[in-house]
């Protein structure tokens, strides 16, 4: 499913009882823009979600990092905005933002009377950033700082630094957003910031989504009025190179001061859209999601194997990762807590009972209508869907949740859960 964060107000009365639908409206601008509108009158506040369809997959492999630098820089002023936040905070206003592999989102939550504010803002900084050097120092700093404090400098920090290379040999997702090497930030020249600019920050490779109390004809006057006339940037041809299928078993073992061992078993998956994702959601939310899943109950609980131990799948845009891992108890060795692993999934290929699917598709079907209650949560997952081909993504997925059966896990378990495909990770804890 989608997995979006939110912390704006709730609301309740935004689906329609009779279709049980998010209803939404769609237009486009001559500069390629794409505008979402999701009308819900039952609250005062509005929620504007601006996504970039950039994210590290689209970095070159000497210039990793910069799309996650961006995230920051978007901050650092613009061409007639020097501070991004304050204008919004005295409207009522809060914003963040976050990168992934896949994409660049920016959000914006205010009360709806000052929604021409939000356009205000995202429209300055799209058609320009200030380019300050002072600004591009100070951002700098700050994500070297955040390399360091969060891949380097805490217990199991550097595992996807190590992980991803070994998994991915070809695609970018062989590094992690934040870069492959802190090197490229510290080397980035401002000519790399603007080329990175003014390739992927362009209105026609951004889907903008204006929700809560708001009306279709004056998100087009404001639409209009603030991005119309952003000139739109060459359109982005993604050719990345496809990663070939991982045909034997690969491992590593690294050793570093944590204070426990843990064991990481990474399988492929195919991508978002693909005919098996639901059936791959299912039964990662089956092997390790909560203290019911079979992982935890069999591993944790029953024989304290482990200390803590998850399963779940990347959801990536291009083919992914399901990912199994947990940190062991003492004196438990690696060898056997792996082969514990391996009894787990192989009891997953034998097949699970109706009642163990039932469950944990009502939990799917509740955490998914729970997250919709958030009015950004709606805006992120109908940008999401436009980025993917389809906004309408986010009124099929109950339906396609609920399609699943027990037949389709067991063969998705035993289609995607095998040894060739598999990358294994030992993390030693220094004795």
């Amino acid at each position: 499913m989608f997995q979006c964060r939110s912390d704006s107000a709730p609301c309740a009365s935004y689906i329609c009882s009779k279709t049980n639908m998010i209803k939404f409206e769609s237009f486009q601008l001559e500069n390629g823009l794409k505008v979402i509108v999701h009308e819900d009158h039952s609250t005062p506040m509005a929620a504007v979600n601006l996504l970039y369809d950039v994210g590290s997959r689209d970095e070159s492999e000497d210039k990793t990092g910069f799309a996650h630098l961006f995230e920051h820089l978007m901050f650092g002023g613009s061409k007639n905005i020097p501070q991004f936040d304050t204008p919004l905070q005295l409207v009522g206003g809060d914003n963040n933002a976050f990168t992934t592999p896949d994409i660049t989102n920016y959000y914006i939550n205010l009360p709806a009377v000052n929604l021409e504010t939000a356009f205000w803002l995202e429209s300055d900084r799209m058609l320009s950033l200030s380019f300050d050097p002072k600004v591009l120092e100070v951002q700098r700093s700050v994500v070297i700082e955040e390399f360091k404090q969060r891949y380097l400098n805490q217990p199991y920090g550097d595992l996807w630094l190590k992980l991803r290379p070994v998994v991915y040999t070809s695609h970018p997702y062989s590094w992690p957003t934040i870069g492959k090497d802190i090197s490229h930030i510290e080397q980035a020249t401002m000519a790399d910031v603007e080329e990175f600019f003014y390739k992927f920050y362009r209105p026609n490779n951004a889907t903008l989504v204006v929700a809560g109390q708001v009306t279709v004809e004056q998100v087009k006057r404001l639409s209009e009025k603030w991005f119309g006339g952003i000139p739109a940037g060459p359109k982005n041809q993604r050719l990345l190179p496809v990663e070939p299928a991982q045909l034997v078993e690969r491992r590593l073992e690294i050793e570093a001061d944590v204070p426990l061992d843990a064991i990481y078993k990474v399988f492929r998956m195919p991508e978002r859209l693909h005919s098996d994702y639901y059936a791959i959601d299912l039964m990662n939310d089956i092997l390790g999601k909560g203290r019911s899943s079979m992982l935890y109950n069999d591993l944790v609980k029953q024989d304290q194997v482990f200390n803590s131990i998850s399963a779940y799948a990347s959801g990536s845009f291009d083919p992914g990762l399901i990912v199994v891992g947990g940190k062991l108890n003492e004196g438990v060795t690696l060898d056997y807590a792996e082969s514990r692993i391996t009894e787990v999934l192989d009891n997953m290929k034998a097949g699970i009972n109706d009642t163990a699917i039932e469950k944990t598709k009502n939990q799917a079907q509740a955490s998914h209508a729970f997250s919709e209650i958030e009015l950004l949560n709606r805006a992120m997952f109908l940008a999401m869907g436009d980025v993917l081909g389809d906004a309408n993504m986010i009124n099929e997925e109950l339906a396609k949740i609920d399609q699943v059966t027990a037949y389709d896990i067991k063969s998705v378990a035993n289609k995607y859960l095998v040894n060739n495909s598999c990358t294994t990770m030992h993390y030693k804890a220094k004795k």
